[in-house]
């Protein structure tokens, strides 16, 4: 690979860090170039040249634009990993790619909206988006008992698409405390080689912690 990978982000996006844990956990060497969203860097013509959705993140591989997290991981994982992180088996394709669905539906509407109420002022029902969070948080603990990480017994890009709104929940005061198979989990995920944290927001329930 001839020049680091270029990942536009924000420190404060959850989208953005499963990217920045990602190219850390394959030891990838990795440009972070800050996209202001609070100063509208977004919607900027430059970036939405990149991305015209106008989201964090997108990643520049040497001349290959790729955005949106969870097609990001899984070229990353296609292109820089021998399967491990995205296994070929179908069964076991499909058990990632079903927790991918959930971090597009279920974690961006409950977890991860949670925490846009409290971080960033989003005009959420917040008992709304606070319920639909710890539905999904028991049926997590329920299937994390029976393995440990998401999609079998090897970490995926599953576990890396969801961990980061669910290790920051309760920053949208969704408490953490009665899921311990989710919390056991979160360890595993920040025990891994090359784990890189995302920065927590002293909001919510954090501001406690």
């Amino acid at each position: 690979m001839s020049n680091p990978i270029k990942l536009y982000n924000f420190p404060k996006s959850g989208h953005a860090h499963r990217i920045e844990l990602m190219l850390s956990l394959l030891a990838l060497p990795t440009e972070l170039v800050f996209v202001d969203l609070a100063a509208g860097a977004h919607k900027q013509p430059e970036f939405l040249a990149l991305n015209p959705f106008g989201q964090v993140p997108v990643i520049d591989d040497n001349g290959t634009v790729i955005a949106d997290s969870n097609a990001i991981l899984v070229y990353l994982a296609k292109k820089y990993d021998n399967g491990a992180w995205l296994p070929e088996d179908p069964v076991a394709a499909a058990a990632v790619q079903r927790w991918l669905s959930v971090a597009a539906g279920p974690l961006a509407f409950g977890p991860a909206a949670a925490r846009l109420v409290t971080v960033f002022g989003a005009a959420f029902n917040t008992d709304e988006v606070i319920a639909r969070a710890h539905a999904l948080l028991k049926v997590i603990d329920t299937e994390l008992a029976e393995r440990p990480f998401l999609a079998g017994h090897t970490p995926t890009i599953a576990d890396i698409a969801n961990y980061s709104y669910i290790a920051h929940a309760p920053e949208g005061n969704v408490s953490l405390e009665p899921y311990a198979n989710v919390r056991d989990w979160l360890m595993r995920i920040e025990a891994l080689p090359g784990f890189v944290a995302m920065p927590r927001t002293q909001i919510g329930l954090q501001n406690n912690a």
